[in-house]
């Protein structure tokens, strides 16, 4: 599994510990990923993600998942936020039909 921020694309940095003596030695930055549930209103039911705390309060910034996704454009979106994003947006469509039926 990668070490990848599933919404926002965050990955591993690379760079240089640097001693008093200026040697540098090379080093990674791991992002700080949560696994965490995110509940989707639309979908009914919750969804397993790796997310960096930053992402998890832009979620909750932007009223859950759902609105998230439905508010964002396609190009600024990870392949699998894409992947969910079609999800969504199709339940919504059956759900707005089913209502107006």
């Amino acid at each position: 599994m990668t070490r990848r921020c599933e919404l926002s694309g965050k990955s591993v940095m690379v760079g240089h510990n640097v001693s008093h003596a200026n040697n540098k030695t090379k080093r990674r930055f791991l992002p700080n990923l949560q696994d965490s549930s995110v509940l989707s209103d639309i979908l009914g039911h919750s969804i397993s993600l790796r997310l960096t705390p930053r992402a998890i309060r832009t979620i909750e910034h932007n009223g859950g998942i759902d609105s998230y996704l439905l508010g964002r454009g396609n190009t600024k979106l990870t392949p699998e936020m894409q992947a969910l994003k079609r999800r969504v947006v199709a339940a919504k469509v059956r759900r707005d039909a089913k209502i107006a039926a």
